[in-house]
């Protein structure tokens, strides 16, 4: 039995992460849960997996918790409290669920304590990928992608290694603005935005993937992940989201990973490997399969996705700031402060503001956030 705790357990991912504990209950042990304020949810699950540690990050939430639940569960608080939890001797995987930079330190701090990771989480890898890679390598934990596109990147690998790749494809949906002109993007709706044709996911990852920065995040994750140069990554567009990723190897052969559409299946994966579990998710049904698209994404109108091919091109502390300022812009516009088009506008004026460093530690990680963070909200207005 594999002992877990899942990280962000009151979102879409880390639901659907119990979800598949749910279906192998001799399989995981939920060893501990955390969630941002959701107290309601968390202690339903507190009921139902009964878990020893719990997290929540705010602060207020958590007294309240540690009052209702008494000495029954340790609860931990804030940041700190979640950086300290995930170092516990009987995990031995985490779920990383949490939306945002928000993730980095305790990744960090369950890196550093050995920790397999199983990371749905982008944001943290795209700040400091490098960082998080040397010390995974120094401290033997294992990260296994779970991410649809990067799972299927590392089931496409196989045993093969970056020599091999001539480049490898990251199929993208296209998002829900794919078939409307760019004339009207000025006017687009939050609800617009928000109605994603294939996938259900959390309000910010929804944004990203209309204006294709969620593509850009991936293709940095990919590049970290993988040891892939960015050359080699190209994006491309599938509406029909049944091939997640595909790589090419230097005599031409294309391995493709499908799949239907369900986020517990690249999950489960991750959870089970180097196992795979049976279990009774939906397939793909070949025989009523007529046709599939691709299409070369359109950066004059995703002009995201251009900017995080050029903080891929730049490094450093480029693609913390491109994130930064992702993430306040995007959560601007979720409170219709801004409109949909200065999503991009406001990425990129912090981007050309920024004086970059090289080869920047988590202090100076963290710092480049920090200042991105306080430039895009003067933007915002």
């Amino acid at each position: 039995m594999k002992r877990i705790a899942v990280l962000g357990s009151s979102g879409s991912i880390g639901q659907s992460t119990l979800s598949v504990a749910r279906s192998f209950p001799r399989e995981f042990k939920v060893e501990a849960l955390s969630v941002n304020s959701d107290i309601v949810k968390l202690k339903q699950q507190i009921k139902e997996f009964k878990p020893r540690l719990v997290c929540v990050i705010n602060k207020e939430a958590a007294s309240k918790l540690r009052s209702d639940l008494g000495s029954s569960i340790k609860v931990f608080c804030a940041e700190e409290g979640l950086v300290e939890m995930v170092k516990d001797a009987k995990i031995e995987l985490i779920m990383f669920a949490i939306s945002g930079s928000a993730a980095l330190k305790p990744l960090v701090s369950a890196v550093k304590n050995g920790k397999d990771i199983a990371l749905a989480n982008k944001e943290a890898l795209v700040m400091a990928g490098p960082l998080v890679m040397r010390l995974a390598k120094k401290h033997r934990a294992k990260i296994l992608p779970v991410d649809s596109e990067q799972s299927a990147i590392w089931q496409s690998l196989g045993g093969f290694r970056e020599p091999d790749v001539k480049r490898v494809y990251l199929t993208a949906s296209g998002g829900p603005l794919r078939n409307l002109p760019l004339s009207k993007f000025k006017r687009v709706s939050l609800e617009q935005v928000l109605r994603h044709p294939r996938w259900k996911m959390g309000r910010k990852i929804t944004v990203d993937s209309a204006t294709l920065m969620n593509k850009g995040l991936e293709l940095l994750e990919a590049m970290f992940l993988f040891g892939l140069g960015v050359e080699k990554i190209k994006v491309l567009i599938h509406p029909e989201a049944l091939i997640h990723s595909m790589v090419e190897f230097n005599d031409g052969v294309i391995m493709a990973q499908l799949s239907a559409a369900d986020m517990r299946i690249p999950i489960q994966y991750a959870l089970s490997y180097p196992r795979r579990l049976i279990n009774k998710l939906a397939g793909i049904d070949f025989y009523n399969l007529k046709e599939m698209h691709f299409e070369k994404p359109d950066l004059d109108k995703f002009p995201c996705l251009g900017l995080a091919y050029q903080a891929a091109k730049d490094l450093g502390t480029m693609p913390a700031v491109l994130n930064a300022a992702n993430e306040v812009a995007v959560n601007n516009f979720l409170n219709k402060r801004i409109d949909f088009l200065s999503i991009p506008r406001i990425v990129e004026k912090v981007m050309r503001r920024h004086a970059k460093t090289a080869n920047p530690d988590l202090p100076g990680i963290i710092s480049a956030d920090a200042w991105a963070r306080e430039e895009a909200a003067g933007m915002c207005g």
